[in-house]
């Protein structure tokens, strides 16, 4: 049986870390990192900085090269079969460094709950018949870190946030109903479907990591000024992660 622990690394920062993280890695007999292409260098950076702190033992670390999803076709048919090819990847890599079973940990950015889809690729494996047992351990998300770093609390006054994405933000607008908006996975610049007046934005970039980068104020002068910014550090970087959140400004409270 492979003991599967999808493990909730936060942003980036070996700080953000669980005591319960770092058990689950060092019980490990192997940990997987995958490697998405040489742009994104800096991800698997970050991962093998945070074995390096954490592991007091001998646990076999294994890098293997992360299937590309195709961003010509449809998106939940790309998604699809971009997660059917990962699942391919970790049978591949189980079979020939656990072929009798054991303690597997993957490392998940944020909290594997929160738009990851670690869980339903493990679920492929479930279904495909192999013996296996799924065990989350929750890590700090990136609304976390949005919050923490602007020192702010995520809800207003007894009032609800709506978590969604920019491609639906694009698609739909702003949600009907809502007052605080979350933004994730956002390709760049939603926001600038919005008509702006009476919005607040706080936005982060690489959250958690040394080239962390934020910025907050009233959407129609704050918006501008992020879309610029964050096309500057996708070309500085070769990637980035952001997220953000956003208010009715009436409703900003306490």
């Amino acid at each position: 049986m492979i003991d599967l622990h999808l493990i909730g690394i936060g942003t980036g920062n070996p700080d953000h870390l669980t005591a319960e993280a770092v058990r689950a890695m060092n019980s490990a007999d192997l940990i997987l990192l995958p490697r998405k292409g040489r742009a994104k260098s800096d991800l698997i950076d970050l991962r093998r900085a945070i074995c390096a702190e954490v592991l007091t033992g001998p646990a076999r670390i294994i890098e293997f090269d992360l299937p590309v999803r195709d961003a010509d076709a449809v998106y939940l048919d790309a998604l699809n079969d971009w997660h059917q090819a990962i699942a391919a990847a970790w049978e591949s890599q189980i079979a020939m460094h656990l072929p009798d079973g054991g303690r597997l940990a993957l490392l998940v950015w944020g909290d594997p709950s929160l738009y990851d889809s670690s869980l339903r690729i493990a679920e492929r494996l479930k279904s495909g018949g192999m013996d296996i047992q799924v065990r989350v351990v929750p890590g700090i998300t990136s609304i976390q870190a949005l919050t923490a770093a602007h020192a702010m609390p995520l809800n207003p006054l007894a009032g609800p946030v709506t978590i969604t994405t920019g491609r639906m933000l694009r698609a739909h607008g702003w949600p009907e109903g809502a007052d605080t908006v979350v933004v994730m996975l956002d390709s760049g610049g939603a926001f600038e479907v919005l008509e702006p007046q009476g919005i607040i934005i706080w936005w982060g970039a690489y959250l958690g990591m040394a080239q962390e980068s934020l910025d907050q104020g009233p959407l129609a002068e704050a918006g501008p000024r992020i879309a610029a910014h964050r096309a500057e550090l996708r070309a500085r970087h070769g990637w980035i992660m952001d997220v953000y959140l956003m208010r009715r400004e009436q409703l900003d409270g306490n």
